[in-house]
């Protein structure tokens, strides 16, 4: 299973600019740790496009290894993960760029130094590293010069109306040093470009906005700067997908399997399906740049598609497929239909999709499942004659 959907999406990686988004969610809490996965998916950096999973691994977490993580070799540890999931995605033959993506809990100088050469770097920072020089990473980068300023529009959220925020923009280059702890391994220091968006002036009571970000990219100027910006905000791709896998959709945060191996079995299942619904909602009304269906579905999907279209097709322009065969936005008309959606009342939602996504599977199945009868059938009775 994982094997094909992670081959699909390296098939559409093809000549594209990747950013391998990487993030970890908790899949069951047993109140001092417990069970997580880590993914990694594939997102267009130009259009935002969600083009599949790239990995997942899973690991358990216990609040008694803390006193021992630093005696402890770096492949040994929990936060080796980001290392592995990053040269995974330099394995990806044929993308025209790839850039790993995370939050905070990947600014690992480990990560930084040991990063596959081809593979670029766009990380948040979080901790407040040593420089060569000896000043410490916020010192320094308060003390440059604002190069720029930016309007970010800050999108409303329960409790919050949306508002206009102006952010100062910095950026430069710094050399940090390895942690004292690692003196000992005779590592060198790594150089990074820095960018960061802070605003000066929030309204009052509200807690201003601040994006530092690490990268390898060159950083020449405000427009560099901001592309990398932009960049990192694609990151929130994979956030949906959690949501998606979990009270929003699959509800994996409910299953009661208490044996670790069919759970994550079922987890990684539900990860695979919620990147193709958040694929075919995206393609819901096409676009400019229609995507393949390929690009989540496999290439013998297309007749059976184009065959459950024309038994879903109605007499009305609504109730018509307005989509080119062949591309990803006709095969989510054919599962909102297959989902319930009548081609009226607005557009279908992530639920509705999801449904038809599953019936389409197990129409493939049945389908699969009586081909595959009927020639045996048929072989036993040339057999027989």
């Amino acid at each position: 299973m994982c094997e094909a959907s992670f081959s699909r999406t390296e098939g559409a990686c093809h000549g594209r600019d990747i950013l391998a988004v990487q993030d970890t969610t908790v899949t069951r809490s047993n109140g001092v740790g417990g069970d997580y996965l880590h993914a990694m998916i594939a997102v267009d950096a130009q259009d935002g496009a969600v083009l599949g999973a790239l990995d997942a691994t899973f690991c358990e977490r216990d609040t008694g290894q803390r006193a021992t993580r630093h005696a402890r070799a770096f492949e040994d540890k929990e936060s080796y993960r980001w290392l592995a999931a990053t040269e995974r995605a330099g394995q990806i033959a044929g993308a025209a760029r790839m850039t790993m993506v995370a939050d905070r809990e990947a600014d690992i100088y480990n990560l930084f130094a040991r990063r596959p050469d081809h593979v670029d770097l766009i990380v948040r920072a979080n901790h407040n590293r040593t420089l060569k020089g000896g000043d410490k990473m916020a010192d320094r980068i308060a003390a440059m010069p604002r190069l720029g300023v930016t309007l970010l529009t800050v999108p409303a959220i329960p409790g919050r109306t949306a508002r206009a925020a102006k952010l100062s923009i910095r950026f430069g280059q710094i050399t940090i040093q390895p942690p004292k702890r690692m003196k000992k391994a005779a590592l060198t220091p790594v150089i990074l470009n820095y960018i960061d968006l802070r605003e000066e002036t929030p309204p009052e009571g509200i807690k201003p906005i601040h994006w530092r970000l690490l990268t390898t990219y060159k950083i020449a100027d405000v427009s560099d700067a901001l592309d990398v910006a932009e960049r990192y905000a694609k990151r929130w791709k994979i956030e949906d997908l959690f949501r998606t896998m979990k009270r929003k959709g699959f509800n994996i945060e409910a299953l009661r399997i208490k044996n670790s191996a069919p759970r994550n079995r079922l987890i990684v299942a539900c990860m695979i399906a919620a990147t193709i619904v958040m694929q075919m909602v995206a393609e819901r009304d096409g676009g400019v740049r229609l995507r393949p269906l390929t690009d989540a579905f496999d290439v013998d999907d297309q007749p059976l598609l184009e065959a459950l279209n024309t038994d879903l097709e109605g007499q009305t322009d609504r109730q018509k497929n307005p989509h080119p065969k062949g591309s990803l936005a006709f095969a989510t008309w054919v599962c909102a239909r297959l989902g319930g959606w009548t081609g009226y009342y607005g557009k279908p939602g992530p639920i509705v999709i999801l449904s038809g996504w599953t019936e389409f599977q197990s129409i493939k199945h049945g389908t699969h499942h009586g081909t595959h009868l009927a020639k045996s059938l048929t072989q036993k009775v040339t057999q027989d004659v």
